[in-house]
């Protein structure tokens, strides 16, 4: 590991101004940087540590819904009585997503900001264009079991390995943000993430040194809401694909329907013609396998994940079945 300046922030405000520099980096839990650290895949002249801000609580928002501190580790996330009452879809993806000991040190802003599980990007004598741009893909054409097939480019075909932020866009948060100039921002979910296009590096739309503050979760939906993940082993496994559900019927038809993804894309993947296969339709197989059939339009396997377009439309269906049966 390179040595790094090290720094502490007691404030958001003095977080933003000690971060200068693209190599700097702000560090919380730590539970993704620090292995990337150790790997030279991140090699950062400074961390700012925000791990003492204030910004460890959940509270109420006027609407029903939540707001929730960048720093509230996974575990108390996970456990709290209102997300398991109101947005049970969000706790189940939490408590999916890793072993008890990272959810105790892992934070909800960190947890929106994970960097592929790639394997050609955590060796850095392979070619990625997510970590060296303009390098090339070795895994186009080599070792892409885990990798994405919606939403890929010819530079990469990375996959997003978060659980807790397809739950998010399942729910339709807001992530909140302070920049270095003092401003602040409320960024749709779904405009938060970056396809790889060309530049598979920027993942996000955050600018160098904008801090996530807090996350917003609307008023609870309606309905029914589930997390089904499809993973090699029963713990500490990443997506080969999830899904994030919500779904409310009404007079025996569809009357709402949010689906969002994991382990098939280079960002959670929420499709609006997925809900628009669903919405106003009885929850028939005929109505689930035209949602899959949309959901998988324009799918590509490269190989080693082919297998995961099938396991797809098998995963949404069962959840389709699940959630719509009495």
């Amino acid at each position: 590991m390179k040595t790094f300046d090290y720094r502490k922030a007691l404030t958001p405000e003095a977080a933003v101004e000690t971060f200068d520099g693209e190599t700097a980096r702000f560090i919380a839990g730590g539970t993704n940087l620090l292995d990337l650290m150790k790997l030279q895949v991140e090699t950062p002249d400074k961390l700012v540590d925000i791990s003492r801000l204030d910004l460890a609580s959940i509270d109420e928002r006027e609407d029903g819904g939540l707001t929730i501190g960048a720093l509230v580790p996974n575990a108390d996330l996970a456990a709290d009585p209102r997300v398991i009452d109101r947005y049970e879809v969000l706790s189940r993806a939490l408590l999916a997503g890793a072993s008890g000991q990272l959810r105790n040190k892992a934070s909800t802003g960190g947890n929106l900001l994970q960097r592929t599980r790639c394997y050609y990007f955590y060796d850095t004598g392979s070619r990625c264009n997510k970590r060296t741009p303009g390098s090339g893909c070795d895994a186009i054409g080599g070792a892409n079991r885990i990798l994405a097939v919606l939403g890929t480019s010819e530079h990469c075909i990375a996959t997003h390995p978060s659980d807790m932020a397809v739950a998010m866009r399942a729910l339709d948060a807001t992530v909140l943000t302070l920049k270095r100039d003092g401003d602040r921002r409320r960024i749709s979910i779904h405009d938060f993430y970056r396809l790889p296009g060309d530049t598979p590096h920027i993942e996000t739309v955050l600018d160098t040194g904008e801090l996530i503050t807090h996350i917003e979760l609307p008023k609870p939906p309606s309905g029914r809401q589930a997390y089904r993940k499809v993973r090699d082993r029963a713990s500490y496994a990443f997506a080969l694909v999830s899904v994030g559900a919500v779904i409310h019927i009404q007079e025996r038809r569809i009357a709402r329907a949010a689906f969002a993804f994991g382990g098939l894309a280079p960002m959670p993947w929420r499709s609006q013609a997925v809900e628009l296969a669903l919405i106003g339709k009885a929850p028939t197989r005929d109505t689930f396998e035209a949602a899959a059939d949309a959901l998988l339009a324009e799918a590509k396997g490269f190989g080693g994940n082919d297998f995961k377009i099938p396991l797809a439309r098998r995963t949404l269906i069962a959840t389709l079945r699940d959630l719509t049966e009495h």
